[in-house]
């Protein structure tokens, strides 16, 4: 009846687990139950669990990263702490079983769980407002990805209490990952909460991309996008051409796992190499899936804060495009060592240094913008600025870990860890904290407190260089990476190094959380009425902050590029005043009942519930049957209710 669920699923000998499971579950429990007293629940439902509003859905991707970030987090200082602690005779606190999965986790939640929805939901927010528009082309599609998203976190966190996670790594190599090596339910949580997400985050691809081609305001031409715009059709053109490809090679592995075929087992025929191509053909655009809307949110504050237009606009334009393009060639320098041959290793190698060029326009663009700018440091721009110097760290060493005979050495090694991160926190992080620190006020009419933003990004720049420099030097001296135990103790000062910036890091997070506490605490008096407090060039800031729910009572009419910039000093007013009826989409809970049937039925495939997976899968579709075809789906607002409420913004 319940398949492979048994009581011994619960790890009841380990205390580790069962006090985190506890302390989250009694998070969750308190925080249902403030809902529950304050009367919440409708207003919860009506406004943003059934809400189609992109801003809403944006918001929400926003909060599912933030919350992911601290649990991604606590395994990196579990890791780092175990490290500083196992050395020589020492065995620390995490068992090898336990250390694996924590880096596995780790690996696993901070790039699709943490990244993605963080990228995704600035992207959500922000581009049909930069677009001029009311809405993304398929407003439900977009509250069904979301909910498919937070289904994938969901399984990957009740594998910390109810059975274990992958001890794989967060690419599940096989023969690892085969079940002849992982025989229990661990790989089976990787691949299912990755397959529902993944699902979710192929949809959005296709609903960016068709919303960016084919819904722009009156005059807006290619040539006049914002370049957040740019970057986000990017990559989505990168998620729609590359998902796929994990999910195929995903449902090879389930069927290895599950009906016994050998996609992957060398010796029935298979080939584990083909994993490892198809894993990184999707594995390195993913990076660039992360970094090219980073690289739009850069644009658009360096600009905002220099006072200037984006020096060479077309070059920042022709840069991402060929970003998007040379991402997919060069995949292979992430195997140098697995035997390719000394041709195939010398095109990927090429092929990587190449893509370092369009990067290098970019920083360039960037640094012209200010030159001879009027520079005002705000959190963003000091995130901005402290990306850069980071970045280009990160960016010489990829490059030459792009030398093959560089990366036989240093393959597998605490320097590869180094970089990586280098690129992940130095970028993604700190491009997604700037987006938050700059669009906040648009989202909730309120800025954040600029002292306690100053600490955070202190805190994360000094906490990063202290805790992955010494991981440079470590892979140099030998260190390879995923070590639970250490056994050369010449290397414990520099590992106590980086157990002492990851604490400086968690300051900075801290900061965070007494900044959006303060904030909220002292909104009155730091209210934005202008809906322009940063004195913005692109079109969101043409609004109220928020924004109502149909962005614009008036479709702006676009004639250059940084329209609301040229708006503003020809003295065009934003918009007209003859308003029209708009039409606006219901809100739908198809979203939400498709992701709590998902949940159900990915738990159901974890732990070969046949019955319970069959229902979820019918059910979810029946939801979606059902919102397909309901008739329903708009609403109207007549032209005196839009000209009521833009006389009372």
């Amino acid at each position: 009846m319940l398949g492979k669920l048994t009581w011994e699923a619960i790890p009841f000998g380990e205390p580790l687990p069962i006090v985190s499971g506890a302390i989250v579950g009694l998070t969750i429990l308190a925080v249902l139950g403030i809902v529950t007293v304050k009367g919440w629940w409708p207003y919860l439902w009506r406004e943003w669990l059934t809400s189609v509003d992109h801003k809403r859905i944006g918001v929400m991707y926003v909060c599912l990263g933030l919350v992911m970030l601290l649990r991604g987090f606590s395994d990196a200082i579990m890791m780092r702490t175990q490290q500083a602690i196992a050395i020589g005779p020492s065995q620390g606190y995490l068992p090898p079983e336990h250390f694996d999965q924590v880096f596995s986790a780790h690996g696993t939640i901070m790039i699709f769980f943490v990244a993605m929805p963080l990228v995704i939901g600035l992207m959500n927010f922000v581009v049909p407002l930069q677009l001029g528009i009311r809405d993304v082309a398929f407003p439900v599609l977009n509250s069904v990805s979301l909910w498919l998203t937070a289904t994938g976190a969901l399984l990957i966190n009740m594998s910390l209490v109810i059975g274990n996670f992958a001890r794989t790594g967060w690419w599940a190599y096989p023969p690892l990952s085969e079940l002849a090596f992982s025989p229990d339910v661990g790989v089976d949580y990787y691949l299912w909460s990755l397959q529902i997400s993944g699902i979710g985050t192929l949809l959005t691809g296709i609903n960016f991309v068709t919303t960016i081609l084919k819904m722009r305001a009156p005059g807006m031409n290619y040539f006049r996008m914002p370049i957040f715009c740019w970057t986000a059709l990017a990559s989505s053109l990168l998620i729609v051409a590359a998902f796929p490809v994990l999910t195929a090679t995903f449902v090879m592995l389930l069927l290895d796992r599950y009906l016994g075929m050998h996609f992957f087992t060398n010796d029935a025929g298979g080939s584990q190499m083909m994993y490892v191509n198809l894993f990184w053909a999707w594995g390195h655009p993913e990076v660039y899936i992360l970094i090219l809307p980073a690289f739009g949110i850069y644009s658009e504050v360096v600009a905002t804060f220099s006072g200037k237009a984006l020096f060479s606009y077309r070059s920042m334009v022709w840069a991402t495009l060929g970003i998007c393009v040379l991402s997919f060639m060069v995949w292979l320098h992430h195997f140098f060592t697995m035997g390719a041959g000394a041709n195939v290793n010398a095109f990927f190698g090429i092929m990587s240094s190449i893509i370092a060029v369009p990067t290098g326009v970019k920083v360039f663009n960037w640094l012209f913008t200010m030159f001879r700018g009027r520079i005002v440091f705000t959190t963003p721009m000091l995130f901005a600025v402290g990306f850069i110097v980071t970045f280009v760290i990160g960016g010489l060493t990829g490059v030459l870990l792009a030398v093959p005979p560089v990366d036989f050495v240093l393959h597998n090694s605490a320097f590869l860890v180094a970089h990586f991160h280098n690129v992940i926190i130095g970028g993604v992080i700190f491009g997604a904290l700037a987006g938050i620190h700059y669009w906040f006020p648009k989202a909730f009419g309120f800025t954040l407190d600029e002292r306690l933003g100053h600490a955070s990004f202190w805190c994360w720049l000094v906490g990063f260089y202290l805790a992955f420099t010494p991981l440079y030097v470590l892979g140099l001296m030998g260190m390879t990476r995923r070590l639970q135990h250490i056994a050369d103790p010449s290397w414990r000062p520099l590992l106590l190094v980086a157990e002492a910036g990851a604490i400086v890091i968690l300051c900075g997070i801290l900061c965070q959380i007494a900044q959006i506490y303060v904030s909220i605490r002292t909104r009155e008096r730091r209210l934005d009425l202008t809906g322009d407090p940063w004195d913005g060039r692109t079109l969101e800031w043409s609004t109220t902050s928020p924004p109502p729910a149909y962005n614009f009572a008036v479709l702006p009419r676009v004639e250059t590029i940084d329209a609301f910039w040229h708006m503003k000093r020809t003295r065009q007013p934003a918009q007209q005043r003859a308003y029209k009826a708009i039409e606006m989409p219901r809100n739908s809970p198809a979203g939400f009942i498709t992701a709590f049937f998902a949940v159900l039925m990915g738990f159901a495939l974890i732990w070969h519930i046949w019955w319970m997976a069959i229902l979820g899968f019918l059910a979810a579709i029946a939801v979606v049957l059902v919102a397909g075809w309901s008739v329903e789906r708009e609403q109207e607002i007549s032209a005196a209710e839009i000209a009521q409420m833009e006389r009372a913004r």
